[in-house]
């Protein structure tokens, strides 16, 4: 199986790039003058999740342990990490610094993106968890939403991979996506904005990254490496 030869970005690719971009944009903007509907749908999706979490401890900490191993964001940084080494050892020199790069962009968009909204999390006077640092957007669902689509991207790049492969690393994406979602809000530490926020802004930067890889087509050539022994 082997890289396929850069191809110039999809009107399609294009396309959702700048759908993601400005949806992400609507959004926070909305949170930041916080518009009154989704303020309501936010504090009413809060306390009935957080009432369900209260009431089901043993799937409360089952959803703990997602947050904190499989959908961390340090779990996801090191899953990154390793595909990009794996890409350096096969030879490929500019797409490994790409999805580094794209990493380090997305983390400094997050808490640039805190730091300017500072929106405050959910308060409980029965908590069932804790998280600290401003509540949009989410971290664990920017970092999630950023790494599934940068790995569906370099998939996306190699010629030969078997369908059942693909059609796996799409479901894997999007299970994880939504369960990190869900569990955020569940444990009371997010709004349901908050998640929604971070997944849009994940999934602009992969797409975004993909757009000008893609634009830079002809200097990209050395990408191309055997990916099977």
């Amino acid at each position: 199986m082997t890289a396929a030869a850069p191809r110039h970005p999809s009107p399609a690719l294009r396309t959702t790039a700048a759908v993601l971009t400005l949806l992400s944009a609507l959004l926070t903007a909305l949170v930041a003058a916080t518009w009154q509907p989704l303020t309501d749908t936010d504090r009413s999706v809060a306390r009935r999740l957080h009432s369900a979490a209260v009431s089901e401890p043993g799937w409360t900490r089952a959803n703990r342990v997602l947050t904190d191993w499989v959908w961390d964001p340090a779990t996801m940084r090191l899953l990154i990490l390793a595909v990009i080494l794996w890409l350096l050892w096969r030879g490929a020199r500019r797409l490994p610094l790409w999805l580094a790069g794209a990493v380090a962009v997305g983390w400094v968009l997050q808490y640039g993106m805190k730091a300017a909204v500072g929106r405050d999390r959910p308060k409980w006077s029965d908590p069932v968890d804790s998280a600290s640092h401003a509540a949009f957007p989410s971290g664990h669902a920017m970092t999630v939403a950023l790494v599934c689509g940068l790995l569906l991207w370099v998939l996306g790049r190699a010629d030969g991979v078997p369908p059942g492969l693909r059609y796996a690393a799409w479901t894997a994406a999007a299970v994880s996506v939504a369960g990190v979602c869900f569990t955020r809000v569940w444990l009371g530490v997010h709004w349901l904005s908050d998640v929604v926020g971070g997944t849009l802004m994940g999934a602009a930067v992969a797409a975004i990254t993909a757009v000008a890889y893609g634009a830079r087509a002809p200097a990209a050539r050395e990408d191309r490496v055997e990916v099977r022994g």
